[in-house]
């Protein structure tokens, strides 16, 4: 049965939720430890509504059940949700700010079945559509990998604050999509 991508609604909310809480305690569970997982969940992993009501993240289902979630965002957050303390809500400029990849989280019974690379295609192709020349993302340790095989580069390390003193290390990535003559490049 192929998988549906469609875009997020406000409906689809609590479904999210959990859908973000099994992906971050089934697949990163490697990468960082309990009490930033735990802190990430009431802070910077959770759903982002502004990203729902600009119409930016996806979801894809498969016989009505949830697999996967991502987007991009047009505004100057980086990363976190609705409940994350560090929000830059102004809209960029497509020709001189990077467009954001955002949480792009799948189900753990579903990683590696292609589900993360189609949301991040999605994420992309509409940033582009939307006159974005560059990408970037504060991808988390356990993504990393993933993007640097889907053409993203290694920026820099940076720690993200979350409650309590705790912090979670992510890297900062970018990638060009489209060259100063307007070249649209592979994605």
């Amino acid at each position: 049965m192929p998988f549906c991508l469609r875009r997020a609604n406000a409906a689809d909310i609590p479904a999210l939720k959990k859908l973000i809480d099994a992906s971050v305690r089934g697949l990163q569970a490697d990468d960082y430890t309990p009490a930033q997982i735990e802190a990430a969940l009431r802070t910077s992993f959770t759903v982002d509504s502004q990203l729902i009501e600009d119409r930016t993240y996806f979801v894809v289902e498969q016989a009505g059940q949830m697999l996967g979630c991502g987007g991009w965002g047009r505004r100057k957050t980086l990363c976190g949700g609705d409940h994350h303390a560090v929000r830059e809500n102004t809209l960029m400029d497509p020709l001189q700010d990077a467009a954001k990849i955002r949480a792009i989280f799948v189900h753990p019974l579903w990683a590696r079945r292609g589900i993360g690379s189609l949301l991040l295609k999605a994420a992309e192709d509409a940033a582009i559509a939307a006159g974005f020349t560059r990408l970037e993302m504060g991808a988390t340790l356990t993504g990393v990998p993933v993007y640097l095989r889907r053409g993203y580069r290694a920026v820099e390390e940076m720690t993200v604050p979350l409650e309590a003193g705790v912090t979670l290390p992510v890297v900062l990535m970018e990638k060009v999509v489209r060259t100063v003559s307007g070249a649209i490049a592979p994605v």
